[in-house]
């Protein structure tokens, strides 16, 4: 008796394959809260982890669920995005929208990372920086300044004052936690890498 036709194996699908990851090519001229959201939400897998090469190759980092972090920045957009990225990841998120309220709220809550946007209303995030390397509380907190301006990135670039890292806007979800993971240490905790904050 003849053996039963067998059908055809469906098509493998490679689950560890990664996917196309489109590329940021933010313009200076023209970075809107729209062109943000959209850039960041196209860096957002279902399963919330980045499948990149170096990430599969090295492994992720992550900080110890709980860390506090602090988003100072204007655009409620920016605010929600960055919310959104770090509460998914374990964070504990605090939000200002100004300079002076973020002075405020980070010496009550002493957060262990900050994002700082550079031009906000009335003070400015250079303004804020020194601020918070002057008081004792928050001088050793990691700043990660953010900018979607070319003339306040470039003022960073020349200033340096005491910020541990920068990111232009629109930013991507892998960028975020890179930065991040370059200031952990070993349990997991955000720490200033030894860059000395210059006088100011």
């Amino acid at each position: 008796m003849p053996p039963a036709p067998v059908a055809p194996p469906a098509a493998a699908v490679d689950a560890t394959a990664p996917t196309a990851m489109p590329v940021l090519a933010p313009s200076p001229d023209d970075v809107t809260d729209s062109a943000i959201e959209a850039a960041a939400e196209a860096h957002v897998p279902l399963d919330d982890s980045y499948q990149g090469p170096e990430r599969r190759e090295r492994g992720r980092v992550n900080a110890r669920p709980g860390t506090r972090a602090l988003i100072v920045d204007d655009s409620n957009v920016v605010v929600a995005v960055l919310r959104k990225m770090l509460q998914q990841n374990g964070y504990q998120t605090y939000e200002a929208y100004t300079a002076e309220e973020a002075l405020e709220l980070a010496k009550v809550l002493v957060p262990e990372i900050i994002f700082l946007d550079i031009v906000l209303p009335g003070m400015d995030g250079f303004a804020a920086l020194r601020a918070l390397r002057r008081d004792p509380v928050t001088k050793d907190v990691p700043v990660i300044m953010i900018s979607g301006n070319m003339l306040a990135t470039e003022q960073f670039y020349v200033q340096r004052i005491g910020a541990d890292d920068f990111m232009k806007k629109p930013f991507s979800r892998p960028e975020v936690f890179t930065r991040i993971e370059r200031l952990l240490d070993d349990e997991g905790i955000p720490r200033r890498q030894g860059m000395p904050a210059q006088a100011v």
